[in-house]
């Protein structure tokens, strides 16, 4: 939880925009200077045609969100995958529209790579200068902490171990006696809350972190009005339910202001991004894979009697019913009321089902489902519904899981949560697997989860 307390500075996320898209200006026209070549309008076209694309994927996966501590290496693969993603976008295009021709290779090839490694290394310049100057005392931000608690002493051993953040902490500033804060606090206690707020009314702080316990509302209320009175930025930190807050946004109600406790993280331009790569991912494997399909078909039809697919009623988004497609594995066409896991050596499979269990091939049919709208790509795994009214009287938030359509793969597969759910820990953990992809949301997620199921999702020790 403390770890998602911080964030980098976002104020030169601006900046960032602007470099980025100069580098990739500047370094065409190096390249082509440097294979005699002229900026053409074919040249012109595809570099704002690139920069469109770059900008839009950039965005799409927040690339230049503030990145928490600790994370500025998945940022720098998260660039080149951005990069990479929309220079394959480029040449796959002119491929198709027959102008890969007009267009010189080594100029196209070299650009790429200038510009990677202009991209990285303006970055690692921009972080050690920062960095640099936050050890020399510049740039520094004075700030205090109100609660000599368990979320202010993690607050305070985060800015003490990451200096980079550039805050520079005069110490605690709690009201109870000193034995009663246990050993080790006497040095770290400066004062009051009394005199906290008068430091901030002073101009002597910049920053003023609020770490008191919820019950203790009245007193905190108390402290922010009298705040108001001040320049500084305040930020509260409650300990109530951060580690269970589904997506935490400010919206409101007419005049009156509401904090979202379990709300989906897909809405608004989101929802329309994760659709649309839903949409098109699921539509080009489709095309890909029907011949497979169609032989998979087959094949059941020549071992077993009954239907190639199976129809099974789950639960998709906001727990409505969905029927979702598989290839049929088993002898049964179990969908009732008490719906029973397969096991290793359950006889209810059959011998060509067995292989398509291990190896997830009976899930393609879904790919259908996603291109419907009913499922996603990447989700939590949608349970049968009899499996769902049982476990929701069991494990914890079990039903917020539904938030989000469900997937073919997600967070819980690839971390070996896949199969099986024989005890109600398997169960427990699989759930809190979903519960942090959700909370963790972003489009660049989903691309991560996609690539590492083509590693490791595909099969378990616990898929019968």
């Amino acid at each position: 939880m403390t770890n998602s307390m911080f964030r980098q500075d976002n104020s030169s996320s601006f900046f960032y925009r602007f470099v980025d898209l100069l580098i990739l200006v500047v370094t065409l026209l190096s390249c082509l200077i440097a294979y005699s070549q002229s900026l053409t309008k074919d040249y012109l076209l595809i570099l704002l045609a690139y920069l469109l694309c770059y900008a839009f994927v950039a965005e799409s996966v927040q690339l230049y969100r503030s990145w928490r501590v600790g994370r500025f290496g998945r940022m720098l693969f998260l660039l080149i995958a951005v990069h990479t993603l929309c220079f394959l976008a480029l040449l796959s295009t002119l491929f198709f529209l027959k102008q890969g021709a007009s267009f010189s290779r080594v100029v196209l090839v070299g650009w790429y790579g200038l510009s990677i490694l202009c991209l990285i290394s303006w970055r690692v310049m921009a972080k050690e200068v920062k960095t640099l100057r936050r050890k020399k005392g510049l740039s520094m931000q004075r700030v205090a902490i109100i609660g000599y608690t368990d979320t202010g002493r993690r607050l305070h051993q985060q800015m003490q171990e990451h200096i980079e953040l550039g805050f520079d902490c005069v110490g605690f500033f709690d009201d109870r006696a000193l034995n009663r804060l246990g050993e080790g606090a006497a040095p770290l206690i400066k004062g009051s809350v009394e005199s906290a707020v008068m430091m901030a009314q002073q101009g002597r702080i910049q920053k003023l972190y609020i770490c008191l316990p919820m019950l203790a509302e009245k007193r905190i209320a108390d402290i922010i009005q009298r705040l108001g009175d001040s320049t500084v930025d305040v930020l509260m930190i409650p300990d109530f339910l951060l580690k269970n807050l589904m997506h935490a946004r400010i919206g409101s109600v007419g005049e009156v202001d509401t904090l979202s406790v379990f709300e989906s993280p897909v809405y608004g331009i989101k929802e329309f991004y994760k659709r649309a790569f839903d949409f098109l991912f699921s539509a080009a494997v489709l095309l890909l894979i029907s011949p497979l399909m169609l032989t998979i078909a087959a094949a059941i039809k020549a071992t077993s009697a009954g239907p190639v697919f199976f129809r099974q009623q789950r639960y998709g988004l906001d727990g409505k019913p969905i029927n979702v497609l598989k290839f049929r594995s088993m002898r049964v066409m179990e969908n009732g009321a008490k719906v029973t896991q397969a096991t290793k050596g359950d006889p209810r499979i059959t011998p060509i089902g067995a292989f398509l269990r291990r190896t997830s091939l009976d899930e393609l049919p879904q790919f259908i489902n996603v291109l419907l709208g009913d499922m996603s790509v990447v989700g939590p795994r949608p349970h049968a519904s009899a499996h769902n009214e049982e476990y929701r009287k069991q494990v914890d938030y079990y039903m917020l899981r539904h938030k989000v359509r469900p997937g073919i793969t997600g967070w819980a597969q690839i971390n070996g949560w896949r199969g099986e759910t024989d005890t109600l820990d398997k169960m427990a953990m699989r759930v809190k697997y979903d519960l942090e992809y959700i909370r963790q949301w972003s489009l660049w997620l989903d691309i991560k989860i996609i690539v590492l199921t083509l590693f490791k999702g595909f099969s378990g020790k616990n898929a019968y």
